[in-house]
């Protein structure tokens, strides 16, 4: 580990910082002009299938790429292709060639970019961050994005107004290039030892060596499977519920900026509570405790037919979110070895963008036949039970527990 180790972590940081938030107005922008100009649940499910399947299917070689090369060109590589692809996006449409399926093509191309991104930078920070500060640094860094995600769907909403679609799409290739160079020229980090190795077997034997480890390490795969069934259940509240406020509230553009704006006001406030307090002295005890608040907060959106009431719980889903993705990833980068991180991250990865559009598949199509408002009171409470299978499982529990000192917290 490199003494002057915060130096790099404020560099890496700083550039993913910059990096999403050109990527966070395009995929507002994307999401809210299909949604104000189809208000179609099936346009809805095409469009985030876009955004996810090309993820699913790259994730497990991104997952070896991860373990067998440097982490950092991976990441300045991904921020290349979206920047790249966001580009051609921006100069068709200046060219009048407006039509909706080339926002789809774009999704599925950026959605490369972050099956590349996703796996090498949840192995690449336990490269930069002592092991007793993860906690601290993850969830330092689930704030730093959610201040981002607050400020972009404002700031889209407001060039929405006074700009053409255009220009947002040509902020994010200013961003990723400027994040590109910070990594390029300022974070020197030296490449894991895996990496500097001859590599003697192929991609897909090191493919196979990453589902034997997850399948021979309980703690893993019972948590893999918790996560897919979660993502399963999670794709309503998670995309249908701009379209809910569209149907039930108005599709005016403030309406849709001040859900985003709850969800990411909580979150920053949940990062900071996790950056300060760590969360339970058992991680799973953490992960249990969000569970039950976001399955509760997924139904009683399905129940609130006020919208000020419908924000207050929005903010309180987004206050749990850091409380389940801090300590599951801090639980990943403690546990899992070294040379196995990026193809376990890649398999998680793959299962969220597995699951996710499967299940908009399903609801998607649903929210234009059913009412979105049962749909969410149905997922709700089999979220709510679920987050009693991390509570049971006893291999999960013992993974959680301290791997230092009893007062790490």
């Amino acid at each position: 580990m490199s003494t002057n180790w915060k130096k790099n972590i404020v560099l890496f940081l700083l550039s993913q910082t910059i990096s999403l938030f050109g990527s966070s107005l395009v995929q507002y922008a994307i999401m809210w002009h299909i949604t104000l100009v189809t208000q179609s649940g099936v346009m809805m499910t095409i469009a985030i299938i876009c955004g996810f399947l090309p993820t699913f299917f790259l994730s497990p070689f991104a997952g070896v790429w991860a373990d067998r090369y440097h982490r950092k060109t991976l990441i300045m590589l991904s921020d290349s292709i979206i920047a790249i692809s966001t580009l051609v996006l921006a100069l068709l449409f200046f060219a009048g060639y407006k039509m909706l399926w080339l926002l789809f093509v774009v999704s599925a191309i950026r959605a490369l970019g972050t099956a590349i991104q996703m796996p090498a930078v949840g192995a690449f920070l336990p490269q930069l961050v002592p092991e007793d500060k993860l906690t601290k640094v993850n969830a330092t860094n689930g704030s730093i994005q959610a201040l981002v995600m607050l400020v972009s769907p404002m700031l889209s909403g407001a060039l929405l107004t006074v700009a053409t679609i255009e220009i947002i799409f040509l902020i994010d290739v200013v961003t990723a290039a400027i994040a590109v160079m910070v990594l390029f020229l300022f974070l020197h980090v030296p490449v894991h030892a895996k990496a500097l190795e001859k590599q003697p077997v192929s991609y897909f034997s090191d493919m196979r060596q990453g589902f034997t480890y997850i399948r021979e390490h309980d703690y893993v795969k019972k948590f893999f499977i918790f996560c897919a069934f979660f993502f399963f259940l999670a794709a309503p509240v998670a995309f249908l519920t701009p379209l809910q406020v569209t149907r039930s509230f108005g599709g005016d553009v403030w309406r849709l900026t001040a859900i985003e704006v709850a969800f990411s006001t909580g979150m920053m406030a949940g990062g900071m509570i996790m950056a300060a307090w760590g969360g339970f002295k058992n991680k799973v005890h953490s992960m249990t405790l969000s569970v039950l608040v976001i399955g509760a907060c997924t139904f009683a959106l399905g129940m609130i037919p006020f919208f000020w009431a419908y924000l207050a719980i929005m903010l309180l889903a987004g206050i749990a979110m850091p409380v389940f993705n801090t300590p599951s990833t801090v639980l990943l980068q403690e546990k899992v070895e070294t040379d196995f991180l990026g193809r376990v991250f890649g398999v998680l990865v793959m299962i969220s963008s597995t699951m996710m559009p499967l299940g908009m598949l399903i609801f998607g199509p649903l929210s234009d036949i059913l009412a979105i408002e049962w749909l969410l009171i149905g997922t709700g409470s089999l979220m709510f039970f679920e987050g009693f299978f991390l509570l049971g499982s006893k291999v999960l529990i013992e993974a959680g527990k301290p791997v230092s000192t009893p007062d790490l917290y």
